[in-house]
């Protein structure tokens, strides 16, 4: 699933561009098309063209994992899940023919300028949501974990009143929004922190240095356009950097213990038994 620096990277090449991508800033919409109904979480494709069509995008942000497109007087959020993608392209084909579309794409944006978004969505978990209030969506989000108003002490105060084990609690998109299974595995290996400690159990020490391990991973999954570990992604380098996701029986780069893999909350976390140890826990 895109995490926060995918969705991140998303964003930033819907709003400036990036190789063959162009910017859809100022584009306006001039026909919608779905073709898999549930994409669209509530309403219908005519509500959606009644809504959209002669709307202009304004601006193109990120909430947590959702991708949250601006215009006149509306807003289309969506959420890639498992398998969502965005692709901006032409409508028509080198050839002068119009471009058919990819098999799996779920919901098209067709511009005035002749050039279109396309959500394709393989395994169709994606929802798309059109809102003249985004908070009707967004509103239950935690902090976001780049937020400079997220301060230590604030993270802190957070983390001590929850007595739930570090992993889920991260993965807890109403605690913080954005963070998923490889960089929360990531972050707390840096931090030196066990998936399965409690977190009330934390100093503030511990605490700060988890919001920087946070943030440390992330600002480097941004740096590299996220990570391509399957057919999902495209384009990214993170990969390249990970210390212990998918890292099942390689050694530690700090201490070369071998990195094990178990499952918390059903999802598959990685870890190192030396640098990870649980600490002040009675489990």
């Amino acid at each position: 699933m895109p995490e926060l620096p995918e969705v991140e990277t998303i964003v930033r090449s819907l709003n400036s561009g990036c190789g063959n991508i162009e910017p859809i800033l100022g584009k306006s919409v001039a026909q919608v098309k779905l073709t898999w109904k549930r994409t669209l979480s509530r309403g219908s494709i005519h509500t959606l063209r009644k809504r959209l069509i002669g709307q202009t995008v304004q601006a193109v942000k990120r909430r947590g994992k959702f991708v949250v497109i601006q215009f006149d007087a509306q807003h289309l959020l969506i959420h890639l899940r498992m398998s969502g993608d965005l692709r901006v392209e032409g409508s028509v084909g080198e050839n002068g023919k119009p471009r058919p579309l990819q098999k799996h794409d779920r919901l098209v944006l067709e511009f005035q300028d002749g050039s279109r978004l396309a959500f394709n969505d393989t395994r169709k978990f994606g929802r798309a949501w059109l809102t003249e209030n985004p908070q009707e969506v967004l509103g239950k989000l935690g902090t976001e974990p780049l937020d400079p108003a997220l301060t230590p002490g604030k993270f802190h105060q957070m983390i001590s009143q929850r007595k739930r084990q570090l992993k889920p609690l991260l993965l807890d998109q109403t605690f913080l929004a954005g963070l998923g299974n490889i960089y929360v595995d990531e972050a707390l290996f840096v931090a030196q922190l066990h998936p399965l400690q409690i977190a009330s159990t934390l100093s503030p020490r511990q605490s700060e240095g988890l919001l920087k391990a946070i943030r440390s991973v992330l600002r480097k999954g941004i740096r590299c356009n996220g990570a391509s570990i399957d057919w999902v992604y495209r384009g990214g380098q993170f990969q390249n950097n990970f210390c212990v996701y998918q890292r099942e029986g390689q050694p530690c780069p700090a201490c070369g213990t071998t990195i094990q893999r178990m499952l918390v909350g059903q999802r598959g976390t990685h870890y190192c038994p030396n640098c990870q140890q649980i600490l002040n826990n009675n489990l």
